[in-house]
């Protein structure tokens, strides 16, 4: 198949092997992929070695974390006969891009990145950066550009890395003196960020507000009735408020009838509508949805085997493409080669 879409637009996208994914990493991109890859060359990384840049005390977690994502992609109907999935601390030409483009980006310009200060805040390093971390725009930009991807989906968050990768690209381009490099376009799905369950920022694994792609029955359930609403809607009969309720942002994503969706809506605007309907309502839609993929990906852990090969197989061919890059990036530049 990836022959015969040698001609279609490139995608490169991936996630942290931190861990198993979540809801939010589903709405914000996965969804997107699995559409996207009858469509387009696509190639997905498992992102081990930036993960290191703020888990450098166990570097185990990441590796571990492999495994786990690549069960998640697996899971949620990635098919490896049309998308290679593929390693990135196993691809040299990465960290040799990275060290390449740092010299056509400052320090300053990696500080003002809008996405590497929020999550510099969520982390608490104040100044205590590790450097690695810092220049985790470059090191995208290198994942990005060393595959010519022409598109990226990501969530709404993630836009200002795509802008910092095409900021490099046309640097390295006019060194070069001719377009050697692709510039990226992001791709952000109507709902681009999810909240978590607890109201707060995006849903996210370290802060213990995510709901798993891999949740129990029992853990969706217990997750969705312990979901924001709105305070002040203490009694059926009281009017609510529908912006900034958790919960219809979740049905925002998840419910396809938006007809009744807006139906419901304005029930609870006028007064009239439990929260234990809209809950019960957005628990169903989320067993239906999250139930054959929990099954496919206990199947999927019992054949380790299988999942290794997918992954030695990809990373073999993002292997060559991505080397392929890296010596054209050289050669554009004018640097020493034997």
């Amino acid at each position: 198949m990836l022959d015969q879409k040698s001609t279609s637009k490139i995608i490169l996208t991936g996630d942290r092997t931190t861990g198993p994914l979540h809801l939010g990493h589903y709405v914000g991109s996965l969804k997107n992929r699995v559409q996207l890859q009858y469509t387009h060359r696509q190639f997905l990384l498992l992102a081990d070695a930036q993960a290191l840049t703020d888990n450098a005390e166990d570097p185990a977690k990441t590796a571990r974390g492999v495994f786990e994502v690549a069960l998640d992609y697996l899971a949620v109907g990635i098919d490896p006969k049309l998308t290679t999935i593929c390693v990135q601390s196993c691809l040299a030409a990465l960290p040799e891009l990275t060290m390449l483009y740092l010299n056509y980006v400052t320090v300053a310009r990696l500080e003002r990145n809008p996405t590497v200060k929020e999550e510099i805040r969520l982390r608490g390093f104040e100044r205590d950066i590790p450097a690695g971390f810092l220049c985790y725009p470059a090191a995208q930009a290198a994942d990005i550009t060393a595959f010519k991807a022409d598109l990226v989906p990501v969530g709404a968050d993630q836009a200002p890395m795509i802008e910092q990768t095409n900021e490099i690209v046309r640097r390295i381009n006019r060194q070069a003196n001719r377009d050697v490099l692709v510039e990226a376009r992001a791709l952000i799905p109507p709902v681009g960020r999810l909240p978590g369950v607890d109201g707060k920022a995006k849903m996210s694994k370290s802060q213990g507000n995510a709901i798993a792609l891999s949740a129990t029955a029992d853990e969706i359930r217990a997750a969705v009735h312990s979901m924001y609403t709105d305070p002040n809607h203490l009694r059926v009969s009281d009017p609510g408020e529908v912006e900034g309720n958790v919960v219809f942002t979740y049905l925002d994503a998840f419910d396809d009838d938006k007809t009744e969706l807006e139906e419901l809506k304005t029930r609870y605007q006028r007064g009239g509508l439990g929260d234990m309907v809209i809950k019960r309502r957005l628990e169903e839609k989320l067993q239906v949805l999250l139930t054959p993929i929990r099954e496919r990906r206990k199947q999927l852990t019992e054949d380790r085997a299988y999942v290794l090969e997918v992954l030695r197989t990809g990373t073999e061919v993002a292997n060559s493409v991505t080397q392929a890059t890296l010596e054209e990036v050289k050669a554009a530049l004018g640097l020493f080669r034997f």
